[in-house]
């Protein structure tokens, strides 16, 4: 049989369909091909609903052609019973006898017993048809399934000479440094919508009384996050404004009056890896994406640590020559210019990838 890598970039293109409906589900798609022809497709639509095996089984009209079908899926089926009953018995059932799977599942788990029990049962399986497309589109997945930790992204802007900010003590001792611009500001409200939660830390708070939201793009907001060892944010500060959930990192609870329908406390020993407690916390809670938006000294915490897996780096043509240094960082760099139109040319706003 004749595999055609097309038929599973468009199983890529369906499981996109599924982005911010599907976690911690990861996003899947598959399609039936007969004869070099789709007859069937699906996606994994949301969390507990059918997966994408499942849908584009059903969307086949003549049931009987699945028996001399290929099944092509973006991520190897399921093999035990969750919210759903298992994709690899729906596909026995089905007769279909071959199946291209482009990687196999994360999770330690269950990774590999799809596989086998389709073979069991006399099904051809193909695997690696476009593997590395498939792990970059669940990227965030495989990281919460291979290190129980939410995927780590940092996020700073710079000067063309390597500064974030002018030095600065309080919120009224002058203005941040205008590093960024209208463009590169609406890219960071898109990132924040495709995360789950924003973390900042006691400075960054104090300094710059952030908001956290998302205002120049449509989407949701993600939970706003700080890290306030000692309670030094006030009770009136915009992280404490009840619109948006969030959670506070504290060594100690504080008792002012905050909107505790929306403000939650945790409390964690800073004489440890607060990192690690962190990550650890949010994991538990839900959070399987974060981005990191403190200063340099936060930054370069998840760096020194290699708790992280991309950072988007703005680098600006202004010069400010003194104030706080960025973080240094290494990695594979990756060119978003084409997010940038010629007027903006002279910026830069790579990713940085680390692969762990």
């Amino acid at each position: 049989m004749e595999l055609n890598p097309v038929f599973m970039q468009r199983c890529l293109q369906l499981a996109r369909k599924g982005e911010g409906y599907t976690r911690p589900n990861p996003m899947v798609g598959a399609v039936v091909v007969y004869r070099d022809r789709i007859i069937g497709e699906g996606y994994h639509r949301q969390f507990g609903g059918a997966h994408a095996e499942v849908n584009a089984i059903m969307a086949v009209k003549e049931k009987s052609l699945l028996a001399d079908s290929t099944l092509y899926v973006s991520l190897e089926p399921c093999s035990h019973h969750g919210k759903t009953p298992p994709c690899t018995e729906l596909i026995i059932a089905s007769k279909i006898p071959h199946v291209v799977v482009a990687v196999k599942d994360p999770n330690p788990a269950v990774s590999g017993r799809g596989i086998a029990m389709l073979k069991e049962h006399g099904i051809g399986v193909t695997q690696g048809v476009l593997e590395a497309e498939a792990r970059e589109l669940n990227r965030i997945f495989f990281v919460n399934q291979q290190y129980h930790r939410p995927y780590v992204i940092l996020k700073w802007a710079q000067s063309k000479d390597g500064y974030m900010d002018h030095t600065r003590a309080s919120l009224q001792e002058k203005m941040p440094a205008l590093i960024s611009n209208r463009l590169t500001h609406m890219l960071v409200h898109k990132i924040r919508t495709q995360v789950q939660g924003i973390l900042v830390g006691t400075n960054t708070a104090l300094l710059d009384n952030p908001q956290l939201t998302v205002r120049k793009w449509h989407g949701q907001n993600p939970v706003r996050i700080v890290i306030d060892r000692e309670n030094k944010i006030p009770p009136v500060a915009a992280l404490f404004d009840g619109k948006v959930p969030t959670i506070v990192f504290n060594a100690v609870p504080r008792t002012e009056n905050l909107p505790h329908e929306k403000v939650k406390q945790i409390v964690i020993d800073f004489q440890e890896d607060t990192n690690r407690q962190i990550l650890q916390s949010l994991y538990q809670e839900g959070i399987y994406s974060l981005m990191v938006e403190g200063g340099a000294r936060l930054l370069s915490s998840f760096i020194e640590k290699n708790m992280w897996d991309e950072a988007y780096i703005e680098k600006s043509a202004t010069m400010l020559h003194s104030g706080t240094k960025a973080p240094e960082i290494q990695g594979e760099e990756i060119s978003i210019k084409k997010y940038l139109d010629a007027s903006q040319s002279h910026l830069k706003c790579p990713i940085t990838r680390n692969f762990l």
